[in-house]
């Protein structure tokens, strides 16, 4: 009899030792992914190159408001910055007419890149058709990020959202 329990207490123990070993390597592999995808990041950031697809916007005043279908963008490179994105909050000196999004063309200056433990800002201004947009985005090292826009015409207004590589089709417009 004691010879059975000391064979199921080895058995369990070494069931027990290699559960531990696959938690490790989880652990790992999770590590792994995560230095891959900050090294992507970076080297989004790094190019200039990445388009930011807005998922909740929270204007000064009022509510988070969940954005639907991925259709808002900014498309951010060295030389343009095309901007699609909606808008709510008060206007001071908006076009009658417009549609009332934040939608303009530019090329970006003063942009400025910098690390932090655990994520990137970057500041960057864009001289639009009509009015001038400061952006301010935290990047974080698993892709998520948040934008604020402020402008001379308009309340500031921030978006959370993801940054990704833009698709060959978008790079070509």
């Amino acid at each position: 009899m004691k010879k059975i329990i000391s064979i199921l207490v080895v058995l369990v123990s070494f069931l027990s030792f290699e559960g531990f070993a696959q938690e490790k390597s989880k652990k790992e592999l999770k590590a792994e992914r995560e230095l891959q995808q900050q090294k992507e990041i970076q080297a989004l950031l790094d190019a200039k190159d990445f388009v930011f697809d807005a998922e909740k916007l929270y204007p000064q005043s009022g509510r988070m408001i969940n954005l639907d279908y991925n259709t808002y963008f900014l498309k951010f490179t060295f030389e343009n910055v095309t901007c699609d994105l909606p808008f709510f909050g008060r206007g001071f000196n908006v076009g009658y007419g417009s549609d009332g999004g934040i939608k303009f063309k530019g090329k970006p200056e003063n942009i400025k890149i910098e690390q932090s433990k655990k994520k990137y800002t970057m500041k960057a201004t864009v001289q639009g058709e009509n009015d001038v947009y400061d952006l301010f985005f935290t990047i974080f090292f698993d892709g998520g990020a948040t934008l604020s826009v402020n402008s001379n015409n308009r309340a500031s207004i921030s978006y959370d959202g993801k940054i990704r590589a833009p698709k060959a089709e978008e790079s070509k417009k």
